[in-house]
C-alpha cells in the first residue's frame, strides 16, 4: 500500500491553503479548511480530481462558512491502498469516509458540495447518516451512464463494449501502459479541453492538480479499480430517499453528462431548485467561480437560516 507524506506539498505556489492530514482507518487523507464562523460545508472533488479542484471556491464560500475540501481515498494526495485489501473502492466507502470526516474534524453536521462522482458519494453519506446531512448542492453530477442496469437497457451492440475493456484493464501490463499514456500532460490538458467550455481555464495550474497525484504508487490500480465499478448506487436511487434538500447546479455544455437526462431530476420531490448554468461544461465551479459560487453560498446560508428559525 501506499500512504501520503505526512505533510504534502501543494501543487503549485498559488495553492497558498496548506494541506492539512487526517488519519482515517490508519490512512493519512489530505484535506484543507478555511473559514472560522457560519455553517460547515465539505467540498468532495469528482474523478481524477482533488480538493485543488475547490482552490477558486474556498475564499468565497469561507466569507460565510466554515469550509473543508477533502480528497476521497484513492485520489489526491490522500493514501492510495491496494484496492480490495484494507479498503473497497465503492460510494459506501467515500460516504462512510465523509461521515467519519464531519464527526471527528469538521465536529458535526455540514452541507455536502459535489461535482460530478463526488455527488454521489455526498448523496451516499447524507442517505447513510441522515443526521449529518443540512444539505446537498450537486454540480454537474455524474449519471453514471455505463453502470450494469443503464447498459442492460442499451441494444447488445452497445453492452459488449464496456465489459471488454473492463476484462482487458485487469491485466496489470496493459492497464500500467494505458495509465501511463493516460497521465501525461497533454493527453489530461486534452481531456479538460473536452470537459471545459471556457478553453482559458484549463490552464498550467489545472493540469499539474489532476496530474500530480497520478504520480503515486497505487494510482494506476485506483483507476482500474474504479473502471471497472459498474454497480453501486445510481442519482437517481438516492435522490428520492435524501434525508435533507438538493440544489442542483448543471453546466449546459457539459460533454459527459447531458442535461436533457440531468433535468429529469428537477421533479424529485428533495430537489429544491435545478439551475443550468448557459455555456459551461463538466466542472462550472471551477470553469466560472463567479457564476457558481454565489448561488452556492447564498442556497447554504438561505437553509441555514430556515434551520435557526425553525428552532
Amino acid at each position: 500500500m501506499t500512504l501520503i507524506p505526512s505533510h504534502p506539498s501543494p501543487p503549485s505556489p498559488s495553492a497558498a491553503l496548506p494541506f492539512q492530514t487526517w488519519t482515517w482507518r490508519g490512512f493519512p487523507i489530505c484535506y484543507q479548511q478555511q473559514g472560522e464562523a457560519g455553517p460547515a460545508v465539505v467540498l468532495v472533488h469528482g474523478f481524477g480530481a482533488s480538493c485543488g479542484h475547490w482552490r477558486k471556491n474556498i475564499p468565497d464560500l469561507a466569507t460565510g462558512c466554515r469550509v473543508y475540501a477533502i480528497d476521497l481515498i484513492g485520489f489526491g494526495y490522500s493514501a492510495k491502498p491496494t484496492p480490495g485489501e484494507a479498503i473497497a473502492y465503492t460510494f459506501e466507502t467515500w460516504g462512510q469516509q465523509l461521515a467519519d470526516f464531519c464527526r471527528e474534524i469538521v465536529g458535526g453536521p455540514a452541507f455536502f458540495v459535489g461535482n460530478s462522482i463526488g455527488c454521489i458519494a455526498i448523496m451516499q453519506a447524507a442517505v447513510d447518516h441522515p443526521e449529518l446531512a443540512q444539505g446537498i448542492v450537486a454540480i454537474n453530477c455524474s449519471l453514471r451512464l455505463l453502470h450494469d442496469r443503464k447498459r442492460s437497457l442499451k441494444p447488445w451492440y452497445q453492452r459488449v463494449g464496456p465489459p471488454i475493456a473492463q476484462k482487458i484493464l485487469s491485466v496489470k501490463w496493459i492497464a500500467q501502459f494505458f495509465f501511463s499514456r493516460l497521465a501525461t500532460a497533454k493527453t489530461v490538458r486534452s481531456i479538460l479541453l473536452q470537459a471545459y467550455r471556457k478553453a482559458d481555464a484549463v490552464t498550467d495550474e489545472l493540469v499539474e492538480i489532476i496530474l500530480g497525484p497520478s504520480r503515486d504508487a497505487g494510482a494506476v490500480d485506483v483507476f482500474v479499480a474504479f473502471t471497472r465499478y459498474s454497480q453501486g448506487p445510481l442519482p437517481e436511487d438516492l435522490l428520492p430517499i435524501l434525508p435533507c434538500r438538493t440544489l442542483l447546479l448543471w453546466g449546459s455544455d457539459d460533454p459527459w453528462e447531458p442535461l436533457t437526462l440531468g433535468q429529469e431530476f428537477a421533479q424529485i420531490p428533495t430537489v429544491d431548485q435545478f439551475i443550468p448554468l448557459p455555456g459551461l461544461g463538466h466542472c462550472p465551479q471551477d470553469e466560472a467561480p463567479e457564476v457558481v459560487n454565489p448561488i452556492v453560498l447564498e442556497w447554504i446560508l438561505k437553509k441555514q437560516g430556515e434551520f435557526q428559525g425553525g428552532e
